[in-house]
């Protein structure tokens, strides 16, 4: 338990230094002889697995639930969830607790290895082949060795463990002239539902799925915008972006994007999964107009119409 408490020292530190272009890793194995790797803001805690309290229907995975300092949270073998061909039978003895999207819950793994970082230009999108709607895997780095990382899409798995919130009937927005919206966000179902929500609204979108990428659509659609007057503020209503991104992250999509005069009047809101006060502090630093916490439809709903009306 000592190296436990050290390593979660060292999260604790290390989780301070949002923002810094850089992303923080937490290794891991699910006894494959693969490494994988979630982001260091996403984890609260790691422990040995407490008894888990089993719960029937239940999807393949979650093994059921545990009391933590009096909250019932469910509990992921990633092993099983994943459906990892030679990873073992007996559930993993250590245990990852997260907290992201308004959810806390654990993840059995075999064995965690120790923290890196690394830039966030050095972690890449898979290959589009790995990318279909049920690929849990959102980007991948390579460490000093050659040894690949996968990057677990912890958004996707908790979507599939314990399900997403329904949409609502959102309100049309009612605008005298069209609105766009432009997004960028490295998760599949974070993407899904963000159309969902805008769809609902009746407002266009266009999207795209890291920072770079986003950068560089917003950077054609400015290019494009002819020299009569026009503003490319006519044309793009708002920017919503994810804070955590392979190749840019979020922080420096919004400062690339508040320091060209090109995007004036263009407000820029960051939707992420990670809501603490330090990752709100540092959207603002950079320049973004609000911050809305993932996942709820009719609290980003909310937080878009006044920038639509």
């Amino acid at each position: 338990m000592d190296a436990q408490h050290a390593l979660l020292d060292s999260i604790d530190a290390r989780t301070k230094l949002a923002g810094s272009n850089k992303m923080e890793i937490l290794l891991f194995s699910l006894g494959t002889g693969e490494t994988f790797g979630i982001n260091v803001f996403k984890v609260r805690e790691v422990s040995q697995t407490p008894p888990i309290t089993k719960t029937p229907n239940t999807p393949s995975g979650v093994e059921g639930v545990i009391s933590l300092r009096g909250n019932i949270i469910p509990v992921i073998s990633l092993a099983k969830f994943t459906n990892l061909e030679g990873s073992p039978a007996e559930t993993g003895n250590t245990m990852i607790v997260t907290e992201f999207s308004r959810h806390t819950q654990g993840f059995l793994v075999h064995d965690v290895d120790r923290i890196i970082r690394v830039d966030w230009d050095k972690v890449k999108p898979p290959q589009s082949m790995l990318m279909g709607s049920d690929a849990l895997i959102t980007a991948i780095t390579e460490l000093p060795d050659g040894k690949l990382v996968s990057i677990l899409d912890v958004e996707q798995i908790l979507a599939r463990a314990i399900g997403v919130e329904e949409i609502p009937n959102l309100d049309k927005i009612q605008s005298e002239r069209e609105h766009m919206v432009f997004f960028a966000d490295d998760s599949t179902v974070a993407r899904k539902e963000i159309t969902k929500v805008l769809e609902g609204m009746g407002v266009k979108f266009q999207q795209a799925t890291n920072g770079l990428e986003a950068w560089e659509k917003l950077q054609n659609l400015a290019q494009r915008v002819p020299n009569d007057g026009s503003h490319l503020r006519d044309q793009i209503s708002i920017i919503l972006t994810d804070a955590e991104m392979p190749e840019m992250d979020g922080y420096v999509l919004a400062k690339n994007i508040k320091s060209d005069h090109r995007f004036d009047g263009i407000p820029v809101v960051m939707h992420s999964s990670l809501s603490s006060e330090a990752n709100r502090a540092m959207g603002q630093s950079v320049g973004v107009d609000t911050y809305v916490g993932k996942f709820d439809p009719v609290v980003l709903a909310d937080t878009l119409r006044p920038f639509l009306i």
